[in-house]
């Protein structure tokens, strides 16, 4: 999948703790223009927790599970349990980028159409779900949404957007445990169309996550703030 005309920048990022994971998404759209390439981050968690979209109630999926810690998003969506046999990854595009300019339904089918063709490349089929299909309320991976990827019949993959004016975030979360594949090899499959640099942080940046992580997303008052 092309991601415009400059090379794509990855992130190879180590496990951090959920708030720390959050926090870096966060940071990574509040940078995007100075950053002025898209980025692709693939992340990993260092503790099992849940997520949920930021638009959603606390109280109705504080109901929905017993996985703690369970965090706000910055982006939207439903509730997603995380884990060491979820892939995660995040997307980030400058507002100069084509992407940003897609309608949200346009940029969450361009982003499966990839995630899909690097499952090909693997030797796994997959498909898009052609229609939603509604099940628990607000559960990211019960029952699946339109354009979602299904394997077998069920979602293995799903994602949630946020965009501003500062640029494109997308949160991916993959749950491929019954393709049988590896992991590095999907994310090696995911660069395979595309120019791409290694992008490493500077200290800063890191110092500003660890800001924000510990005074947002640790924080009761912006995870049940609604």
């Amino acid at each position: 999948m092309k991601t415009g005309s400059q090379a794509l920048q990855v992130w190879q990022s180590q496990a951090g703790s959920p708030a720390w994971n959050m926090a870096v998404d966060e940071l990574l759209l509040r940078h995007a223009a100075a950053l002025g390439q898209a980025m692709l981050r693939f992340y990993s968690w260092d503790q099992p927790s849940s997520s949920f979209g930021y638009f959603q109630r606390f109280a109705d999926v504080n109901v929905l599970t017993d996985l703690r810690p369970i965090l706000r998003r910055p982006t939207a969506g439903g509730l997603v349990h995380h884990g060491e046999n979820e892939w995660t990854y995040s997307l980030v595009f400058p507002p100069t980028h084509p992407w940003w300019e897609l309608k949200a339904d346009e940029s969450y089918h361009h982003v499966h159409v990839w995630v899909r063709r690097a499952f090909k490349d693997c030797g796994v089929a997959t498909e898009l779900c052609t229609e939603a299909r509604p099940a628990g309320p607000g559960q990211c991976f019960v029952g699946a949404e339109k354009n979602d990827l299904l394997h077998c019949g069920n979602k293995i993959a799903g994602a949630a957007q946020r965009r501003n004016r500062d640029g494109l975030l997308i949160q991916g979360s993959v749950q491929a445990k019954a393709t049988g594949i590896d992991r590095k090899a999907w994310e090696s499959a995911m660069l395979a169309e595309s120019e791409w640099i290694e992008w490493q942080p500077k200290d800063a940046f890191l110092g500003e996550v660890d800001t924000l992580a510990k005074r947002k997303y640790e924080s009761a008052t912006h995870n049940q703030k609604r």
